[in-house]
């Protein structure tokens, strides 16, 4: 069996994570992203705002956890308090979770969903949300598995050529049993 793991995001992760953001978004995101939006994922402008996120996050609970397969870093996920004027108190978000394509299909995502909902529980959220494209049958396949679903809102993302519409996803992190 692999080696596999998650683990919080540390500084020098983050030339690694601004590596997969644009790999993946240009490898599985092409045919939804416009060109001139995955032009503007430079390498420099993912560390900057990796490096943002890792190295001085908003909060306490926003936090940068990566996958990896042995010393490999093969995907990431970014979470924390949902910034959603419509969100209920004690809602946090899944602002980004991806794994590299030639890593899929070997259970990362589903230990980084695990590890976010853990540490939104920890942080005592009570629900959780995650934005993902409209037309992202692969990522809305993911989530729904999991146990998440549509709240039937949806919006609208101005963008170099062309609108991303993306909707929300959604499920209780409260204990049936509790």
């Amino acid at each position: 069996m692999a080696d596999v793991s998650v683990r919080v995001a540390r500084p020098d992760d983050v030339d690694e994570i601004a590596r997969i953001q644009r790999e993946t978004w240009q490898t599985a995101y092409a045919r939804f992203i416009p060109e001139t939006v995955l032009a503007e994922v430079t390498p420099e402008l993912g560390r900057q705002q990796w490096g943002a996120a890792v190295n001085s996050p908003p909060s306490p609970e926003h936090r940068v956890l990566v996958a990896l397969e042995q010393d490999t870093i093969v995907g990431f996920v970014a979470f924390g308090p949902s910034s959603d004027d419509d969100a209920p108190p004690h809602t946090g978000t899944i602002s980004t979770m991806l794994v590299e394509p030639r890593w899929g299909r070997r259970g990362h995502g589903s230990r980084l969903l695990a590890a976010s909902v853990d540490h939104l529980r920890a942080d005592h959220a009570q629900s959780a949300t995650a934005w993902i494209l409209d037309r992202d049958r692969a990522s809305n396949a993911f989530y729904t598995s999991a146990g998440w679903s549509p709240d039937r809102t949806a919006r609208a993302l101005d963008a170099p050529g062309g609108e991303l519409r993306e909707i929300r996803l959604h499920t209780s992190l409260v204990d049936d049993d509790g």
